[in-house]
Formats: C-alpha cells, sequence, structure tokens
C-alpha cells in the first residue's frame, strides 16, 4: 500500500514537473503589475516582445467578492496571456477564500499572487498591501488561504523588504513556510515608497534564505542592470514594472539584445496599444491613453510637449488616432 501510494506520488510530481508552466531553470521575465498601466491592452502589447508572465493590475479581494462589474472585467486576458497570473489584495480570511473561488471558476490563471508591496494609503488603511507585513501571523494565514482553497498551478506573493524597517528573510521564510510556490521582492520598505535606494543586498540575502525561487523587483530600468541584478542577488528572475511604461520593447531588448527601436517600430507599436485600449474601455479608452502618449513621446521626438498638450483636449477616438498617426512619423530629434 505504501509503495503503490508512493508510486502514484512520483506520478503525480512527475506530471507536475512536465506541466510546469514557469521554467525556473533560466531566468524568468515578468511584468510588474502597475496600477493604472498594466491593462489587457498594455498586457498583450508587451507579451508580444517576449515576457514570459504577465500579472493583471491588483484587484481588490472585497471587490472581487462583492462583484464589480469594473473589477471582474479587470480579470480578462489576452488569448496569448499564458502564463498568466492574476494579483489579489485583501487580509479578511473569508473574502480571500471566496475570492479564490470565484478565481477557480476561470481556467486561464496559472498564479493567484498575493500583494503584499502597495504603498498606497487608502490600501495600506485597510490592511492590505504593504500593512501586511506588520501583522506576519494574519500574512500567514492569508497565503495558508490561497494554498488551501486555489485550484491554480502556483500561489506566489509579492511583497517588499518590510514596513517601516527591513525584515526581510523572516517575511521570505514566512512566505515559503505559509505555503508560496515563488516569491517577487521589492527592494525597498514600504517607508521607502518609490524615491528610496533600492536594496540589492537584501535581495540577495533573501534568495539565501528560501529554497523557493525569487524574483527581484525595483528600479531595473535596462539590460545591463538586469544581467547585474541577475549577477549580484542570484535571483530566478526579474520582475520589471515602471520601465516598459512607454518601452514595452524592453524585454525584446533584454532577450536578445535588440537595438533601441526605430521610429517606425514605436509609431507600429503606439497605435497597435491605441486600437486596444478602443476595442477594450471604447472611445474612453481615447482618453485612458493619454498617460501613455505623454511616456511614449519622450523616445525623442520634436514638438513632444506640444504633442502632449495637444493630446490632452482630444476625446474624440477617430482625431485621437490621427494625431497620433502624425506625431510618430516623424524621425527623431537624434
Amino acid at each position: 500500500m505504501i509503495y503503490i501510494q508512493s508510486v502514484e506520488r512520483q506520478k503525480s510530481i512527475k506530471k507536475h514537473i512536465l506541466m510546469a508552466t514557469l521554467d525556473f531553470s533560466k531566468p524568468l521575465y515578468v511584468l510588474a503589475p502597475l496600477a493604472g498601466f498594466t491593462d489587457l491592452p498594455f498586457r498583450s502589447v508587451v507579451k508580444k516582445f517576449g515576457v514570459d508572465l504577465t500579472v493583471s493590475e491588483m484587484i481588490s479581494s472585497n471587490a472581487l467578492v462583492h462583484n464589480s462589474k469594473k473589477t471582474h472585467r479587470m480579470l480578462e486576458k489576452s488569448p496569448i496571456e499564458n502564463p498568466y497570473a492574476i494579483q489579489i489584495a485583501g487580509s479578511d480570511i473569508n473574502v480571500i477564500k471566496r475570492a479564490v473561488e470565484i478565481l477557480n471558476q476561470r481556467e486561464d490563471i496559472t498564479t493567484i499572487d498575493l500583494n503584499c508591496g502597495c504603498p498606497a494609503p487608502k490600501i495600506v488603511n485597510n490592511l492590505q498591501g504593504s500593512s501586511l507585513l506588520t501583522d506576519l501571523p494574519q500574512m500567514a494565514k492569508v497565503i495558508e488561504t490561497i494554498k488551501k482553497y486555489s485550484n491554480k498551478e502556483y500561489t506566489s506573493v509579492k511583497f517588499r523588504l518590510g514596513f517601516n524597517e527591513k525584515n526581510h528573510k523572516e517575511i521570505a521564510r514566512l512566505c515559503e513556510e505559509s505555503g508560496a510556490d515563488y516569491i517577487a521582492v521589492h527592494g525597498r520598505t514600504r517607508a521607502g515608497k518609490y524615491k528610496a535606494s533600492v536594496d540589492y543586498d537584501a535581495l540577495a540575502e533573501v534568495k539565501q534564505a528560501v529554497s523557493i525561487p525569487v524574483l527581484a523587483n525595483g528600479d531595473i530600468d535596462s539590460p545591463a542592470k538586469v544581467k547585474w541584478v541577475l549577477e549580484h542577488t542570484g535571483a530566478n528572475g526579474v520582475m520589471i514594472g515602471r520601465a516598459t511604461v512607454g518601452k514595452p520593447w524592453i524585454f525584446k531588448q533584454i532577450r536578445e539584445g535588440m537595438e533601441e527601436p526605430t521610429s517606425e517600430l514605436i509609431k507600429e507599436v503606439v497605435l497597435e496599444h491605441y486600437d486596444q485600449m478602443i476595442s477594450h474601455y471604447d472611445k474612453f479608452g481615447a482618453i485612458m491613453f493619454r498617460k501613455n502618449l505623454h511616456s511614449y513621446s519622450k523616445a525623442g521626438y520634436k514638438g513632444a510637449s506640444v504633442f502632449r498638450n495637444e493630446v490632452n483636449n482630444i476625446e474624440d477616438p477617430k482625431e485621437m488616432r490621427e494625431a497620433i498617426a502624425a506625431f510618430f512619423s516623424q524621425s527623431f530629434l537624434h
């Protein structure tokens, strides 16, 4: 009987290895979740440049459970997004359980990720995001709940080095002991917001403290920086967020050593991104796309500030597309 159970367990492990969606044997390149930016249109553009894993914007477990239409829409993914992770925020065990059960109904999710890093006051004040780092026993319960009830391949956690002070090794071990299959670590405390220097030494210490895969996150903005961070920290991969805004091709540069994009490629990418926005959000997508245009136009174009002022006053989708096509048809200044 014991032998039969052992054989069955070996078959199960072998099956899991064969089916494993994420390959941690080589550096994994992941798009970080960014509220207001990494929606379906943006992720679908980035995916074409070779990112291994895309992650949804942070989803409120409360809003998900209370059937917010806007929140449920945020779960949607592009057909090319595989593997795909949904990131949730919350600390109420019953709400987390119900949120997981809702996500279990979808077959297109690879990972359920718990946000323990968001520094925004409105999130922190509700014992969500990085404030979970102030209550590690509760954080452990939340991770255990996700792991217990999820039918997804992976459970992961994204966290900062600590809330006010660094206790990154303790947090990392807690994640592993609570059932996380891998972790993504932002190299700042909550107090450091996005301005403090990233502590890559601490990220290296996290990697040494646990046996599960670790993704390094924080101020990683170039192929050279990726190479250095991987060597310095020993991490299994990198998670890149803000550096992709206005530069979704960064993953192709990292993987293939692609040179800086041509003006023709940028125009093609911007128009595709815009068309995806209109398809997903209808005419409101034109207004929402303004912030993306502000970033794309920083690539080195003549009259960029005038263009940004112009698009801030355009609401009609057709007029917006014409303005985009005209502006990005020019060559770079340099």
